[in-house]
């Protein structure tokens, strides 16, 4: 059975997808990016890719995931982004308060295998809010590596090396790491390889 948030949402969605329609003028845009950039970001709400590098939709690709890691899938990404649409310059762009940072990978699989309802981050603990209704868990969530960290500059440093090193991805492709601020909007540059 639907429930009627989601139900809101759906019919929100496509309603202001209707209005989108009406005022569409990117249909000739092409899928190789115009300013041959790559953005590898986090999911998170708070970040706009586009605006806070002072892009416009068609100029760079966005690859977002939690935490805005490189993991197996991010790397395909960025490859098939620069072999077959010819990206030269990736940014790998973190940030502050990421909620990868306050929790680790046990603690994900271990609330994942109490249920599969939404947890809740409660006085610095994450609590599970299993009822009556909740759907059983499964410790499959411990055979996956949730890219939690502790240390923000060393997350983007580690996941920088791991692209610097990686057998599939020339050397000649400029690779910049980036913590953005979301209190402040800014980005901080923290390591180049070219």
């Amino acid at each position: 059975m639907e429930d009627k948030n989601q139900n809101g949402a759906l019919t929100s969605i496509t309603e202001n997808n209707k209005n989108y329609t009406e005022i569409f003028d990117k249909g000739d845009l092409a899928s190789k990016p115009s300013k041959s950039i790559a953005i590898l970001t986090c999911m998170d709400t708070r970040i706009n890719p586009l605006k806070l590098c002072g892009l416009n939709i068609g100029d760079a690709h966005i690859i977002r995931n939690a935490g805005g890691r490189v993991t197996d899938d991010a790397i395909r990404s960025l490859i098939i982004s620069y072999k077959l649409l010819g990206t030269k310059d990736w940014f790998i762009i973190q940030h502050t308060d990421c909620g990868l940072s306050k929790i680790n990978d046990k603690e994900i699989a271990d609330l994942l295998e109490i249920d599969l309802e939404t947890s809740t981050l409660e006085n610095g603990n994450w609590k599970s809010n299993k009822n009556s209704k909740s759907e059983a868990g499964s410790n499959y969530g411990h055979k996956i590596k949730w890219y939690t960290f502790l240390n923000l500059k060393e997350s983007i440093l580690e996941d920088l090396e791991k692209i610097k090193n990686h057998p599939l991805i020339p050397k000649n492709i400029n690779i910049y790491g980036f913590i953005y601020d979301v209190k402040t909007g800014r980005l901080e540059p923290l390591e180049t390889f070219k």
